[in-house]
């Protein structure tokens, strides 16, 4: 679906109940939102519209919203402007799209248990958007338990991420938390294994992993941050062949990502 968006995550409360706010992906502008509402595989929990919204426009969309049960509430634009992240092209209208697997790093470890094995991937300052997509589209094909988008130093689920993933996106197994830093404290607490991919490491494909484990991908220029790479088990590599030194780091997440599914 060509649509405009942008994921809508909230802290987890005191009590550790998810909010559904912690499961939208937010869809702007007038076009995107009538196509959210048309598509029966999406599950739209609320449309808002601006008070400023009147004519053709408005009827239209709230025919479509009661159509599909949706509640349309009505709000200023300066209300919707901040709801939707873009001021420039939400239209004065929204519609919170549920995203089903998307939840608080927190909540996806407390929900593992203790003996269930898992395999994540973890994106620490990847900035590219169209490489986020694609990382998810690979990982969420490959059967993966989780790929963690931290809040900080990682492009929001926006319309590139969208179009890479080629809407997969809304299907993802996203985990948040604030840093990638603050997710492998969590994981190694969790009984994960944490290792980074990059240049110079064990093989990958012959390296012995745990039952929990995650692998770390690294910005596209830079690699792995200090802060990250400090706190890992070890680094992993591809073995690279006929003088190639590396791969693009949406490759490199597809290799991994299956070959952690192999080894299920």
């Amino acid at each position: 679906m060509a649509a405009i968006l942008r994921a809508t995550l909230l802290p987890v409360s005191d009590a550790g109940a998810v909010s559904p706010k912690d499961r939208f992906i937010t869809v702007y502008g007038r076009k995107p939102v009538l196509e959210a509402l048309a598509d029966p595989d999406l599950e739209v929990d609320k449309v808002v519209l601006a008070d400023t919204v009147r004519g053709g426009g408005e009827r239209e969309i709230t025919a479509a919203a009661r159509g599909r049960g949706v509640p349309v509430r009505r709000a200023t634009a300066q209300r919707v402007k901040v709801l939707a992240g873009n001021g420039r092209h939400d239209q004065g209208v929204l519609a919170d799209v549920v995203a089903p697997r998307m939840s608080p790093l927190e909540h996806f470890l407390s929900d593992l248990g203790t003996r269930r094995p898992a395999s994540v991937l973890v994106l620490d300052a990847v900035t590219n958007p169209s490489n986020v997509g694609m990382i998810l589209r690979s990982a969420t094909a490959a059967g993966l338990d989780g790929v963690l988008l931290p809040r900080r130093g990682v492009p929001a689920i926006d319309p590139l991420v969208i179009k890479a993933s080629a809407g997969v996106a809304f299907a993802a197994p996203v985990l948040r938390c604030a840093t990638a830093a603050e997710g492998v404290d969590l994981m190694h607490a969790a009984g994960f294994g944490v290792f980074g991919l990059d240049a110079g490491g064990d093989s990958l494909l012959e390296a012995s992993l745990p039952a929990r484990v995650a692998l770390v991908l690294g910005n596209e220029t830079d690699g792995l941050t200090e802060d990250v790479r400090s706190r890992l088990d070890g680094i992993l590599s591809l073995p690279m062949y006929g003088g190639v030194e590396s791969l693009n780091v949406a490759s490199a997440g597809a290799v991994a990502a299956y070959e952690l599914l192999r080894r299920r």
